[in-house]
């Protein structure tokens, strides 16, 4: 059953409760008033119709209709009616279609054609008569005089013409109130209805389009009850899930551009070997010389495809989160030291002269003693690809911060350009466009570097200026209980 239809049938269901409730309230109240329980059923009926007499008219019907029982030629006397009511009472006697007596005496006529003919069996007693224009309720008596002649007795009181009205035309006025009852509880149950229907019929609607494939879209939202929620929760959905797929797609891409990338870069030496190999074979190296040079260029370009086959398979490693870090407290000052002198021998040879600042101090953070290696040796050796100065200067410095120790690796070459910062770090990207290994690397250094320093909870940025130098920082965290006892030893 479709939520439309239940809230049809519910607004039918108030229809009948209602008008239930209204019955039921309108015979409690009755039958409260009269006593009757009968009284809602002759509720039109002349018999039940009351009307509002005052107490001392209804004392002066009582006496007349005494009169007309036991002694009704008495009614004949003029003096004997006024005695029994003043002038402010409206009573009329007539007497075989004529009027005997009446305390409206301007209006004998209109009252002869007016009141209500003879009735011996006094059923309907009470009734309301019309007269210029005014409404006259009245309760009569009718009676045989002794000559057998007919008698009746009517006490009048003119009353609203306003309340006469409403009166008579009651089932109408209530059949228009409770027509608009179900007007109005129509609109509302439209409104209701429509403000629950129309945003589940948007949700339907975006899940037909999801369903398709279509993310392109938005939900509004206008309200903040449940279904706004609710709105609002698959609104977010979706934008996770177009997000998602945009990330998928990107995956996609980059995985694409990294198959084209690593056969390129295992195609190049790959080849130049067999080039050198089918010269060997074809005796193109006829001297020693030669030999030596296919040989040594051989050997060459297979340590480079194993480098690059080492590094391929330590980053997907790193990619994959498969790749233990064993990260304990260490002294990064001493650790630096060491490093730096370990690898100037190499960087000498090359004319590279590396220089190590600190504040001569233990400063313990929390890093992995192998991974930190491979860190600075990347960032050493992006810095070497990219020395375009006679003098090649590489300078590493420590800048000690509240919780945790910045690495600055900074050198003098040609710098980078300022779109290709943000881009340094990603898997395989070159600022070389022709992907030279010679001049270029492999392109996963610098992502293998920001690997490693992210799975040590620090962070990893870069700052160039062109033709000056570039400088790349990362940082590690404090190892706080060797803090605070190098702090209390100082102070001691």
């Amino acid at each position: 059953m479709s939520i439309k239809t239940r809230f049809l049938l519910s607004y039918v269901a108030v229809i009948i409760i209602a008008i239930t409730l209204l019955i039921a309230a309108g015979f409690l109240f009755s039958f409260a008033i009269t006593g009757d329980v009968k009284a809602i059923e002759h509720f039109y009926k002349k018999s039940y119709v009351q009307k509002p007499l005052t107490t001392v008219e209804e004392s002066a019907f009582l006496d007349l209709k005494v009169l007309a029982k036991n002694s009704p030629q008495q009614l004949l006397d003029i003096e004997q009616l006024q005695k029994i009511g003043d002038s402010s009472i409206g009573i009329v006697v007539r007497k075989d279609h004529q009027l005997i007596y009446t305390s409206h005496s301007n209006h004998e006529q209109m009252l002869l054609n007016s009141l209500p003919g003879f009735e011996a069996t006094n059923i309907n007693t009470r009734d309301t008569i019309m007269m210029e224009n005014s409404f006259y309720t009245y309760v009569k008596f009718d009676f045989y005089f002794p000559d057998d002649t007919e008698g009746s007795i009517f006490v009048l009181k003119q009353v609203s013409s306003h309340a006469e009205v409403i009166r008579e035309l009651l089932p109408i006025l209530l059949g228009i109130l409770f027509l608009f009852f179900m007007m109005i509880i129509g609109l509302l149950n439209y409104l209701v209805s429509r403000s629950i229907i129309k945003p589940i019929s948007t949700l339907k609607e975006g899940a037909k389009r999801i369903k398709s494939g279509d993310l392109n879209f938005a939900i509004n939202v206008h309200s903040n009850d449940e279904i706004g929620q609710l709105n609002r929760s698959f609104e977010e959905m979706r934008i996770k899930l177009k997000d998602s797929v945009q990330l998928q797609l990107q995956y996609e891409e980059n995985r694409k551009e990294l198959l084209s990338n690593i056969s390129h870069d295992l195609k190049t030496p790959i080849t130049s070997i067999i080039g050198y190999v089918e010269g060997i074979k074809d005796g193109v190296a006829n001297t020693e010389e030669k030999m030596d040079k296919y040989l040594t260029t051989i050997y060459t370009k297979a340590k480079d495809l194993d480098l690059l086959i080492d590094e391929l398979f330590l980053f997907s490693k790193l990619d994959l989160k498969k790749l233990p870090f064993n990260v304990e407290t260490i002294d990064l000052h001493q650790y630096i030291r060491d490093y730096v002198e370990e690898a100037s021998f190499d960087l000498v040879s090359r004319e590279i002269h590396v220089q190590y600042t600190s504040f001569n101090k233990p400063l313990y953070v929390m890093a992995d003693r192998d991974k930190l290696r491979r860190v600075l040796a990347n960032l050493l050796s992006n810095s070497e690809k990219y020395m375009d100065k006679q003098e090649k200067q590489i300078t590493i410095s420590l800048l000690e911060k509240s919780d945790e120790v910045v690495i600055q690796v900074m050198d003098n070459g040609i710098g980078i350009d300022p779109n290709a910062l943000p881009l340094i770090f990603d898997r395989f990207y070159r600022a070389e466009p022709s992907r030279n290994s010679q001049t270029g690397g492999s392109g996963l250094g610098l992502a293998i570097a920001k690997q490693i320093v992210l799975e040590m909870d620090g962070d990893i940025w870069v700052t160039s200026e062109l033709s000056k130098g570039t400088s790349i920082f990362f940082s590690l965290k404090k190892a706080e209980e060797k803090v605070r006892n190098s702090e209390k030893n100082i102070t001691n």
